[in-house]
């Protein structure tokens, strides 16, 4: 007779079954039972980290390139250090799976003090916090287990949106009761989706010009390749708003560039405002997005393909799948439409030598020469993103950010969980250094790894973001401790790592060419002045100090 799968095994053969093969997580003693599982199961890697915040936004950097991830904290202490990292994953619609290991029913029941409780009996207090950065959650038992696991994965990739799995320590070994079966997607009406597409379809044959804006749902949702076919069949110029850079490749022939408003990139704004119809294909116009608001876009010339429901004027068809009308779309006939002739953007030549200062505008170009084909790159909240957005991308480069949440310490954990999730491409983690002092820890998580990342430290004396932003770019709030950058890999207990520190052009080029032919990890500290900063975020004070101090 067959020995029933237990909780635990049920749920870890399911997260591999949606593409989850490494958990990141720090362990505790009520989440050890979860702990245990994952690293005796054949088909699933205990990722450790150095903290549970870490360990989400390595989870979080994971899914944005397998399109799932998952995390494991213990009960209380370990749930909440990962909250704001679950919250970064809802906002930006990043599927990450948290469990979390609770006490025993029987302390439960008796409601006792134990600890990593606050004290007062209640044991589902942590769970109702985590429901408000959650898709959906559930508290794991023997009978519902099948139920919920299938549940909570329908939710997740349904909205693509994180969920929560707590165990309590003595049902993980429980065997599961009753038969399942997964749930099946949801699948659009099919009247519904022939009539959207029709009047899609309308829309573009109606219009002489046309454009689209693909949006980060559609990398989240596995549909570049559907995007990309649409867009090719029916003729259409494509640009990116910031938070979806290199949702489709910038290479392409119909890519026409980065459009913020009236911040950056004129000739894309120009086109694209003008234009007789703008498909958005679920983007969000959100302040960074739109150039603090700056952007104009006609609703009555806008069509909306969103998730899963699309808006073409003031009709709205529900119950319409994005991938499938992407897909139906793709399959139409459309008349001959000619490509604007739009100059991409870029960032200029690369300037200066030697002992030359490093600047913004001798740093940013080096930076977008030294980018290559299917590289992945984590820009870091703050300057750095802001500058590399508006280059041209080699074919097959992805770029990450965090712009809607825009929590800084992001990007180096979320580095290492992608680093994780394709081992094969070269990553290039670009990041401030007071974004970095939150999160450095997890660089020896890399070295442990035996991950070979390039990581750029932008030392500019403080919070640059902060003080082009702020009032008063000089007060002390955004002063910072000097850290020995280039010292940390080494004192992280990474070893054989290249990490100098530069301060001038010369010394920069040097370390870009090494870097670029190197087989091991690279950790360069780049010193710039405290105010060098490329045009956006400068753009943006003006423009946000407007929005939020009148």
């Amino acid at each position: 007779m067959a020995v029933a799968q237990t909780v635990i095994e049920y749920v870890l053969d399911r997260l591999c079954d949606i593409g989850i093969t490494d958990i990141f997580g720090v362990p505790g003693d009520f989440a050890f039972p979860i702990n245990d599982a994952i690293v005796t199961h054949p088909r699933v890697n205990w990722i450790g980290c150095c903290n549970e915040l870490n360990a989400a936004y390595a989870a979080d950097g994971y899914a944005r390139v397998r399109g799932v991830g998952a995390v494991s904290t213990t009960y209380g202490v370990g749930e909440l250090g990962a909250i704001s990292a679950i919250a970064g994953s809802y906002a930006e619609n990043v599927p990450v799976f948290h469990l979390t290991g609770m006490p025993n029913l029987a302390t439960q029941a008796h409601r006792s003090v134990v600890h990593h409780t606050l004290g007062n009996g209640e044991f589902d207090v942590f769970r109702r916090m985590a429901d408000a950065v959650v898709g959906a959650s559930a508290i794991m038992t023997p009978a519902n287990a099948v139920f919920e696991t299938e549940r909570l994965i329908g939710e997740a990739l349904y909205h693509r949106r994180p969920v929560y799995m707590a165990f309590p320590t003595d049902v993980v070994d429980q065997p599961v009761l009753g038969p399942g079966e997964p749930l099946p997607m949801p699948t659009s009406n099919p009247a519904t989706l022939r009539a959207a597409a029709d009047a899609v379809a309308g829309a573009i044959a109606a219009a002489s010009t046309a454009v689209a804006l693909p949006g980060l749902v559609v990398d989240r949702l596995g549909l570049r390749e559907d995007a990309r076919a649409f867009i090719e069949a029916a003729a259409l110029p494509f640009a990116t708003m910031f938070a979806d850079k290199s949702v489709l490749d910038e290479t392409h022939p119909n890519f026409i560039g980065m459009y913020d408003g009236k911040l950056m990139d004129e000739p894309a704004r120009a086109y694209i405002e003008s234009a007789d119809l703008v498909l958005s294909l679920g983007t969000l116009p959100s302040d960074f997005n739109t150039g603090a608001f700056t952007a104009t876009l006609d609703p009555l010339r806008t069509v909306g393909i969103d998730v899963h429901r699309t808006t073409v004027g003031a009709t709205v068809y529900q119950n319409v799948e994005m991938g499938e009308l992407l897909g139906e779309l793709a399959r139409r006939a459309y008349g001959e439409r000619e490509l604007p002739d739009i100059p991409l953007p870029t960032l200029g030549p690369v300037t200066g030598a030697g002992d030359d200062p490093i600047t913004a505008a001798t740093l940013y170009p080096r930076w977008a020469n030294f980018l290559r084909e299917d590289d992945v790159i984590i820009a870091e909240t703050g300057t750095a993103s802001m500058g590399l957005a508006f280059t041209t991308l080699p074919r097959g480069a992805r770029y990450h950010n965090q712009t809607l949440w825009g929590a800084i310490g992001w990007a180096t954990p979320a580095a290492f969980g992608a680093a994780i999730a394709d081992r094969r491409r070269r990553l290039v983690l670009i990041t401030g250094e007071g974004s970095h002092q939150l999160t450095a820890q997890e660089i020896s998580q890399f070295g442990r790894q035996g991950l070979t990342p390039i990581i750029f430290v932008l030392n500019n004396n403080g919070y640059l973001i902060e003080r082009l932003l702020c009032a008063e770019p000089g007060i002390e709030y955004n002063d910072l401790a000097q850290w020995n950058y280039a010292e940390l890999p080494h004192a992280l207990g990474c070893r054989d790592w290249y990490t100098p520190r530069v301060t001038t052009l010369g010394e920069l080029d040097e370390a870009l060419e090494t870097a670029g032919t190197a087989e091991r990890a690279c950790y360069i500290e780049v010193v710039t002045g405290t105010y060098e900063s490329p045009p956006l975020p400068k753009l943006l004070h003006d423009s946000m100090n407007t929005l939020y101090r009148t």
